[in-house]
Parts: structure tokens; C-alpha cells; sequence
């Protein structure tokens, strides 16, 4: 019954029912008994406030929840007063995520993001970094730095060393991914598709797609959810589509897989993905077109020819160290290499997910960063293997600082749903998203103006790679990729200040995995290298 009630006369628009109900008794009042004059002007006033908020398009809030939609702005406006009172802890870890909000909304604006006053964090904390600057800083003409992958294949791709991370339409709403697109088409810069597959509202405005293909097959998929080759060729040599990238896990929830309830599977989700209306989606911690190392290499050598040629690797959070080296070992063992391999931190976040994934689950990026880059390396395939990443990506500090690390280029899906004017009210699981973002809700995401979101979509683009570009020239280098572990320093726990590159082994030698002793390596490598196999994702353990 409340459901029925909320669907006709939905809660959020109490506040402006109200004032339109006093609107009419003051009215009546006023004409009858010549009373009320103030009530009919403070009410004509909250009525016309409303309406005014129902038909601008620069804030979802305001449009899904007009009048009161007003006090979280207040709020905002007094906060530097009284978030030492109210608002903020000592312990409380949302600061930081607050402070990054901030960032994104003021550079998706076009707003200036400079800071008086200094620095905003404590210099002399423990674990605070740092970028060493040059006396001979560059010039350069442009912010728009790009990489090449595939650059062997038939389709090579200049990608952006910023694009959009992996969110399906059905985790998005359908004005989410609109606003998204339009904004990379602009931009010049990738949306990753997430493992929902194309939606129509991908194609709308033709912005470049990276298609994520995950164990449940979505638009490539037969009726009982094994691979239908035949379905995917057709979707990825759709110009559009500039890399395809099989996901192995994400670092939100790695090795869990997913669920989608029926009564969510909508039509437009269903055409999507490629399964019937209203039945319950499956997404399985696993998949069913490999199961051996060699067999994953075969495959993606697949996927590549279906597509015409594209660029085409993989997406994994680094769990047991003997998987990825055995992932590795196949690599040398076929001579199949991936044109590229994304790695998601387990820092990285979702819709919905359970919380020991969440908090427990999977390797940080940085570790799982180093230890790609690192075994590539090692085996001699690093100059083959494009690098990407993603987790918790929002700044172009962020960018220089996992580059740095071994990146080739960064993804960030956090970054951009704050563009989008998501405020981490975390109800993406509940249907309720206040800001349209994350919601399938037709009234709810109607909030979301595409034409004003794609524009800030663009504008967060434009200003982070001008910031990075800023950095580049303080370092002395011409390229993102010129920064290395050298110039990152950090302020240690036993407060001593190191550069990156002596506080974590950045760098194993060229070969090493297959020229040099083992017993000279890290102990990671002498423990399970030997016991990774191509044939076999178990350890050979004695």
C-alpha cells in the first residue's frame, strides 16, 4: 500500500504538496475572511521555489526533492563553521572522501580549484607524500596525454591515460551512462562499459567503448549462459568499440560473482545483456569458456580475432600470487600475449557488496600494481603488456603517482559519479539514489540532466589532465610516463622520508624470472614461481 501510495505521490515531494496546500488554504482564506496575507506570501514563495527547482537542471537534489532539497545546501555553505562540532571526528574516515567530492565538483564545474592558505594536509604525518619538482621545468603544449594499445593489432587504440572505469547500465541508470558517453565522445576519452554489456544508451552519442566481457557472458551469451562467438563478433566490431577486456574479478568483491534479482531485469536491461525479462541475472564467480591458464590465453587470442583485431586483454584484483604467474608462464608457453591487463585494487568500490569483500577481500592497488608490473617485467613481456589500473583514482596526483608505479594509464569510475553529482549517499543497492546516478527509477533519474552532466563529465576530464599536465612540467618530464618511482617521496612510519623507489622493489631486471637465480628475487618469486603452472590455476605445492 505504501509502495502503491509513494509510486502515485512519491515522500520526496511532501514538502512542495504541503506548500501548495497552504498555498490554496491561504488563498481561501485571504478571499473569504480578508486574513492570512503573510501565509499567502510566504507559501506563493515556497510554491514558486518548487517549481522553479523541478525545472532547473544544474542539481539532481533540488529536482528529486524540491524545497527541502535546500537544507543540504545550507548545510554545505556553513560547514567550514561547523564541521569541527558537528560533523567531523578524529577517527572519522570520510574527510578524505569529502575533500575529493570537493575536488570533483568544483573542477566538473569549471569552477577554480585553487586553495588559499596552504596545504590541507598535516606535511609532517606519517605516511604523507610527495612529488619532487625540478629548477628546469617544461613547457608543454598540451594536456592531452595518450598511449597506444595494440599497437601490433589491426586496430590499435590511442587511449587517454584517464578514462572511465568499469559501471554497467543497471548499476547506472540509463541517464548516467548517457551523460557519461556524451562526455567521453567530447573529451576524446574511454567509457568502459562494466560487465552489463551495450546498452542502447551507450551507442546514443558514440563515444569510444571499451567492451568488458565477464563470466556471464552478457551480449555474447547463449540461452544457458555459455559464450555465443557468433553474438559477440557482431558487437565488437561495432566502431564503437576501440578494446575488448575480460573481466576476472574486480577488487570490490573479487571471486564472489553477482546476482541480479528478476524483478530488476528490466526490458532495456535484459535486451542488453542478452537474458529474459524479469528472471533472475547470474553473474558466476567464475568462467565457464576456460579453466586452465593456456586455455584463458587461447581464449583471448579468440576474442581478438572474432573482433576484427582489437586490442584485447584482461581485468583482474590480484589474489594468490601463483594464479597471476601461472597467467604469465601461459603467456610464454603459447606466445599469446594480452595487448593490455587492468588491475583493480581491492579499494576499489560497488553497488552492493558483502562486507568482508569489501574490507578484506583481494590485493590494495598498489601491491597488486607492482607485482603485474614486476612480473612482466621479470619475464621479459613488459614491453608487449600495456598496464592500466583503478581504485580510488580521482586526482591527477593519484595519475602521476600510479604511474609511477608502472602504469601505462588510469581508469576511475568514483571520480566520474562524483562528476555526475553523486554525493555518496550509499543507497545504489536500495533503487533510492537522490541524485539519479544510480537508480533505474524513471521519475528519480529524470534528475539527471544529460546535456548539463555530460558538460561536467568533460569539464572533470579536462581540468585533472591539465592538472597532471601542470606536474608533468614541475617534474621536468614531458610525459606522464617520464615520473617515475624516483620522483615520488613518502614520509615513513619510523618518520624517515624516502623516495618510492627505495621504500618498495619497483624495478625487477629485465629477464630476471628467466636468466637469474630465484634464489636472488623476492621472496614472493622464489616461493611461488615454481610452483605456478600454464597448465593448471592450482599451486604445485610439494
Amino acid at each position: 500500500m505504501l509502495h502503491t501510495l509513494n509510486s502515485i505521490f512519491p515522500v520526496r515531494y511532501t514538502a512542495m504538496g504541503l506548500c501548495v496546500f497552504g498555498l490554496l488554504l491561504s488563498v481561501f482564506s485571504l478571499l473569504a475572511l480578508g486574513v492570512g496575507l503573510g501565509s499567502f506570501l510566504l507559501c506563493a514563495m515556497l510554491v514558486g521555489i518548487g517549481v522553479y527547482d523541478l525545472r532547473q537542471s544544474k542539481r539532481s537534489i533540488l529536482r528529486n526533492y524540491p524545497i527541502i532539497g535546500h537544507l543540504r545546501f545550507m548545510l554545505e555553505f556553513v560547514r567550514p563553521e561547523i564541521r569541527q562540532y558537528f560533523i567531523e571526528s578524529d577517527n572519522e574516515a570520510t574527510p578524505f572522501s569529502r575533500a575529493q567530492r570537493s575536488l570533483v565538483y568544483q573542477r566538473a564545474k569549471g569552477e577554480p580549484d585553487k586553495r588559499p592558505f596552504g596545504t590541507q594536509l598535516d606535511v609532517h604525518a606519517e605516511g604523507y607524500e610527495w612529488m619532487n619538482h625540478s629548477v628546469a621545468p617544461t613547457q608543454l603544449a598540451s594536456h592531452d596525454f595518450r598511449i597506444t594499445i595494440g599497437a601490433d593489432t589491426a586496430h590499435p587504440y590511442s587511449a587517454s591515460v584517464f578514462n572511465i572505469s568499469a559501471m554497467s547500465f543497471g548499476a547506472l541508470s540509463a541517464n548516467a551512462i548517457l551523460a557519461l558517453n556524451a562526455g567521453a565522445k567530447r573529451g576524446g576519452f574511454a567509457h568502459d562499459t562494466g560487465e552489463g554489456s551495450i546498452s542502447t544508451h551507450h551507442r546514443v552519442h558514440g563515444g569510444d567503448l571499451i567492451w568488458e566481457v565477464a563470466s556471464g557472458y552478457f551480449g555474447c551469451r547463449n540461452d544457458d549462459g555459455s559464450f555465443n562467438p557468433d553474438k559477440f563478433a557482431a558487437n565488437a566490431r561495432d566502431p564503437q568499440v576501440k578494446m575488448i577486456e575480460l573481466k576476472l574479478s574486480q577488487g570490490a568483491k573479487p571471486g564472489h560473482g553477482g546476482m541480479l534479482p528478476g524483478p530488476k531485469v528490466t526490458p532495456e536491461i535484459a535486451q542488453a545483456r542478452g537474458i529474459p525479462v524479469g528472471v533472475d541475472c547470474i553473474s558466476p564467480a567464475s568462467h565457464s569458456a576456460f579453466s586452465t591458464p593456456v586455455e584463458m590465453m587461447l581464449f583471448i587470442a579468440k576474442l581478438r580475432e572474432l573482433s576484427g583485431g582489437k586490442p584485447t586483454g584482461f581485468k583482474l584484483c590480484i589474489g594468490h600470487p601463483w594464479e597471476w604467474f601461472a597467467m604469465v608462464k601461459a603467456m610464454l608457453e603459447t606466445g599469446i600475449t594480452p595487448d593490455f591487463i587492468v588491475v583493480d585494487g581491492a579499494e576499489g568500490g560497488t553497488g552492493a557488496a558483502p562486507l568482508e569483500f569489501t574490507d578484506h577481500v583481494g590485493s590494495p592497488l598498489q601491491e597488486g600494481l607492482l607485482l603485474v608490473h614486476n612480473t612482466l617485467r621479470g619475464a621479459g613481456l613488459r614491453e608487449r603488456v600495456k598496464v592500466g589500473c583503478a581504485g580510488k583514482v580521482v586526482s591527477a596526483f593519484d595519475i602521476a603517482r600510479l604511474m609511477a608505479l608502472g602504469a601505462d594509464w588510469c581508469n576511475s569510475a568514483r571520480g566520474f559519479m562524483f562528476a555526475l553529482g553523486c554525493i555518496q549517499a550509499q543507497h545504489c543497492h536500495t533503487g533510492h539514489c537522490p541524485t539519479g546516478v544510480t537508480t533505474q527509477d524513471p521519475l528519480r533519474q529524470q534528475s539527471l540532466v544529460v546535456p548539463d552532466k555530460a558538460e561536467r563529465v568533460y569539464n572533470f576530464h579536462q581540468q585533472t589532465l591539465h592538472a597532471l599536465q601542470e606536474l608533468v612540467q614541475a617534474a621536468g618530464v614531458t610525459h606522464p610516463s617520464g615520473i617515475t618511482a624516483h620522483h615520488i617521496v613518502r614520509r615513513s612510519t619510523d618518520h624517515k622520508v624516502k623516495s618510492l623507489a627505495q621504500l618498495i622493489l619497483t624495478q625487477l631486471p629485465t629477464r630476471a624470472l628467466i636468466d637469474q637465480d630465484l634464489n636472488s628475487l623476492p621472496l614472493i618469486y622464489r616461493h611461488s614461481w615454481p610452483r605456478a603452472s600454464a597448465h593448471s590455476f592450482a599451486a604445485e605445492f610439494s
